[in-house]
């Protein structure tokens, strides 16, 4: 479990810091504000050791942003936006917001503090007033894109957490420069988390956190963001807190570790030494209750990780709030966590955007990649640890080799991101349940939740309980509908566990790919370690060396399949004697069962669910109570049986 923390600072260093030239840009209407309040904010950042930028031209500049600036906002740590009453009536002021905002889109570690001097904040917000006969002169004389660039900026500049004078410092300038001052120090005194420098989708996936963090409120909140292994959960983390706070992160291990940290980062540097847990709880109720923190709790998967934070909440400095991160989102029911943030996927368009700045260095494929680059989105389902490791693996590669890995993730899945994935599954507490998720992840994505618990009871699982320990570790979901999937690439670890049990496709526990399923049988090689096989003929790739007119095998290919349990055929014809045939199927799936009966020696006595749809079925292996159902057009034939 790695620990964020966050504490109050003072000042900067002047030096330039980490290959930035200014420590602050300053943005401002120098018709406005230049020679007063802007000036005496100039002077006192100064003052305090930070290296402050302000363009010093007074003349009306061109007609694009002058290339200088570009570079001055580039070179610079933080942005300090006044906005005045007619910031908004120059279009090189506007310019720079959009120029500033893009920086801190691009670079998570950019500050950007608006100042709003004597304008009321929810009016750059809704656009009204000055602001917008400012966007109506706009209107007559710049394009529609330029314009819309604009008021998007503002909009986002207005949601930022900033500094009114009209709030604070009973309005007096001289006090409400001290502040800003302070703000700054605050918030350029710690080491920024490294993050991915293209943060794709990043702003609408922290924007409810950020307004939550800027509500105002005197309660202490927790936030829980929640998702599967690669989502994006720790990234969201530091985002936010390079964003909003000051200080540097850790690893801590163990509890005791966890709390030294913690009390070192909230007193400054100051070392605290703690015996054990009961010490710690202690020293750091006495140190939280006198100042406002953010906490942030990244990885969590075990229950006394919280306990010893959390059952110190009502401890905590009023308005302070606490972020988690978590796969495990059971895991914080107990502590009345009320807002949980679920981490999605990236959609097409940003999936694409991000395997492009890794595989090519720019924000699309080039010309020749762009189906490589289509079929590899849908392979990661959107994935930002997909899209990002299989991305730098083939950058600067030929189309030839992205045609090769491409075919090659058909069979065998990229280790990083399995090793990755795994992580949620190896913490399962009992073979138990790892089992119950691979026969999932083999044979049953997609059905109904009540379908496969009748089937894998029979199988001698405890379903229900199974099913909702892989919910509370991201690896399955239930949806609308009440079916059971999960995400193609936990589906493809999950094979790839099975693959790796054997080179040889007989001696592995469950067979789902139809090149090995069909091998074993043709060639019946079938042992008892196999407990369910899937071989699906009704459809093959053109280059399949499979021949689909032979679709026949023998009964006998079964015999030694002593353990299985769940068999899926379709589109195959079985010849031969079925008094060998495995007795322990608990669920046969075959719909276009050739057949007009079943043979009356099939072993049907711990038979739980018999599925064949689309079958050319007259009459039943007599003595089995079943129902019949039409579907669609076709005859479907389908039961449950009850022994």
């Amino acid at each position: 479990m790695a620990l964020v923390r966050a504490a109050q600072g003072t000042s900067s260093d002047s030096n330039t810091h980490w290959g930035y030239r200014y420590d602050v840009f300053l943005s401002f209407r120098g018709e406005d504000t230049r020679r007063t309040f802007t000036d005496h904010l100039y002077t006192a950042l100064n003052n305090a050791g930070f290296l402050t930028f302000r363009d010093d031209d007074e003349l009306e500049r061109g007609e694009d942003i002058k290339p200088g600036l570009q570079k001055a906002i580039r070179q610079s740590r933080a942005s300090v936006v006044v906005f005045s009453k007619d910031y908004a009536s120059s279009r090189w002021c506007l310019d720079e917001l959009v120029m500033i905002l893009e920086r801190k889109r691009t670079t998570s570690d950019h500050v950007v503090l608006p100042v709003f001097y004597d304008v009321d904040p929810s009016h750059a917000r809704k656009q009204t007033g000055s602001i917008g006969k400012a966007f109506a002169r706009h209107e007559k004389t710049q394009s529609p894109n330029k314009v819309r660039g604009w008021r998007e900026a503002l909009a986002e500049l207005a949601d930022l957490a900033g500094m009114v004078l009209s709030n604070q410092a009973d309005g007096y300038e001289s006090k409400f420069i001290t502040k800003i001052v302070k703000v700054i120090g605050d918030k350029l005194i710690r080491t920024p988390l490294a993050v991915e420098s293209n943060l794709i989708g990043i702003q609408s996936r922290v924007k409810h956190i950020n307004l939550w963090l800027q509500d105002g409120s005197t309660d202490v909140g927790i936030v829980v963001v929640h998702g599967m292994s690669g989502i994006g959960k720790t990234t969201i983390a530091k985002y936010v807190y390079n964003s909003n706070f000051t200080k540097t992160a850790s690893q801590p291990n163990g509890l005791v570790q966890i709390q030294m940290q913690l009390l070192y980062d909230i007193l400054k540097g100051k070392e605290e030494k703690v015996h054990n847990v009961s010490e710690g709880i202690i020293k750091i109720v006495r140190a939280i209750s006198s100042r406002r923190v953010l906490l942030v709790l990244d990885d969590v998967d075990h229950k006394e990780q919280l306990d010893a934070v959390l059952l110190m909440k009502d401890r905590f400095y009023p308005g302070s709030k606490i972020i988690i991160t978590t796969r495990r989102e059971r895991l914080l029911k107990a502590h009345q966590v009320t807002k949980v943030h679920g981490v999605e996927t990236l959609d097409y368009d940003e999936s694409l955007e991000l395997l492009s700045w890794h595989a090519f260095g720019q924000d699309h494929p080039p010309e020749g990649y762009m189906e490589y680059s289509k079929k590899l989105v849908r392979h990661t389902g959107g994935l930002p640890l997909a899209l990002q490791v299989l991305g730098s693996s083939l950058l600067g590669e030929s189309m030839g080799v992205w045609e090769s890995a491409l075919e090659k993730l058909k069979v065998i899945p990229n280790g990083e991101i399995m090793n990755k994935l795994r992580i949620s599954y190896d913490s399962l507490q009992d073979d138990h349940d790892r089992k119950l998720f691979l026969h999932i992840a083999c044979f049953l994505i997609g059905r109904d939740k009540k379908y496969i618990v009748r089937i894998l009871d029979g199988c001698d699982f405890y379903t229900t309980v199974g099913i909702q320990n892989l919910i509370d570790r991201c690896l399955v979901k239930i949806d609308k509908h009440d079916k059971v999937n999960m995400h193609d690439l936990i589906r493809d670890m999950g094979r790839e566990i099975v693959r790796l049990e054997s080179e040889e496709p007989e001696k592995r526990s469950r067979l789902w790919r139809r090149k090995d399923s069909f091998r074993v049988l043709r060639e019946k090689t079938g042992t008892q370690t196999i407990q369910g096989l899937v071989l699906d003929m009704h459809w093959h790739p053109a280059n399949s060396p499979i021949n689909t007119n032979e679709t026949v095998f023998e009964t006998n290919a079964f015999e030694r399949m002593h353990k299985l349990q769940l068999l899926h055929l379709r589109r195959v014809r079985l010849e031969g004697c079925y008094a060998n045939f495995p007795t322990g199927l608990r669920w046969l799936c075959w719909p276009e069962f050739p057949l007009d009966s079943i043979p009356i020696d099939f072993p049907l006595e711990c038979l739980i669910v018999l599925e064949m749809q689309y079958s050319s079925l007259t009459q039943v292996y007599k003595g089995t109570k079943v129902c019949y159902s039409t579907h669609l057009n076709s005859f479907s034939f389908f039961c449950f049986f009850k022994f």
